[in-house]
C-alpha cells in the first residue's frame, strides 16, 4: 500500500523545518511567525473595507488562518505560494471557498487578479525574504505590487531589518514602520501605501 505523500497536519512543523534546509533564501527563518508578529502585521487591514486580499509566501498557513477568521464572508484571499510542496499543503489544510492558493511567483500578482477578473486587490501581505532576493526579482515583485494595489490599498511585509526601507520610500509614496521584539528574529513592519 503507498502512503500518501501529501503531509499530515500533525506534521506541519516537520514540513516547514523541511523545506527551509531544503530552500532557505525562500522562507527567510528557521522558525515560523509568532502570534505577535501576526497580529502586529494583520492589525494594519481595515477588515470593513478589505474585500481582496492577496498574501505573499504564506508558508504552512499561521497568517493564512488568521486572515480567514478576520476577514468577512464576502472577501476573497488569494494566496501566492512558490513552492509546490506547501501550495499543495495549505489546499489540503485549509478548506475556505475564500482562499485560492494559487502555485507561482508573487511577479505574477496582477495576472492572477486579471485571471479572476478582479483589477486591483486592497491588501497585500507579505511574509517573503526580499532581501534574498536576486535584485531583479524583488524589483520586479515590488513594481507589479504597486500596480496590482488600489489607489488606497496597502502592502504589508515584514524584514528582519531596516535594509529595505530607501528601497520601499523610493517605491511607495508612504511607508509606516513598527517593530515587533518578541518574534524570533525580532521584525520590522513596513505598511506601504501607492
Amino acid at each position: 500500500m503507498l502512503k500518501s505523500l501529501r503531509p499530515r497536519p500533525a506534521s506541519r512543523m516537520a514540513l516547514f523545518t523541511r523545506n527551509f534546509f531544503r530552500h532557505p533564501a525562500m522562507l527567510g527563518s528557521v522558525i515560523p511567525s509568532s502570534p505577535f508578529l501576526i497580529n502586529d502585521m494583520l492589525a494594519q487591514v481595515d477588515w470593513r473595507r478589505a474585500r481582496v486580499l492577496v498574501e505573499y509566501g504564506p508558508g504552512i498557513g499561521n497568517f493564512t488562518e488568521e486572515i480567514l477568521k478576520r476577514m468577512s464572508p464576502d472577501a476573497t484571499l488569494i494566496a501566492i505560494e512558490l513552492n509546490g510542496e506547501l501550495a499543495a499543503f495549505l489546499r489540503e489544510k485549509i478548506r475556505d471557498p475564500r482562499l485560492h492558493v494559487v502555485q507561482t511567483s508573487a511577479g505574477n500578482v496582477r495576472e492572477i487578479l486579471a485571471r479572476r477578473k478582479l483589477a486591483h486587490t486592497d491588501y497585500i501581505i507579505s511574509s517573503l525574504p526580499f532581501t534574498n532576493m536576486p535584485l531583479s526579482v524583488r524589483n520586479h515583485i515590488i513594481k507589479e505590487t504597486r500596480q496590482a494595489l488600489h489607489a488606497d490599498g496597502v502592502f504589508v511585509a515584514y524584514q528582519y531589518s531596516r535594509t529595505l526601507l530607501p528601497y520601499f520610500r523610493s517605491c511607495f509614496s508612504s511607508v509606516q514602520q513598527g517593530f515587533q521584539p518578541l518574534n524570533f528574529p525580532p521584525a520590522r513592519i513596513f505598511s506601504c501605501t501607492p
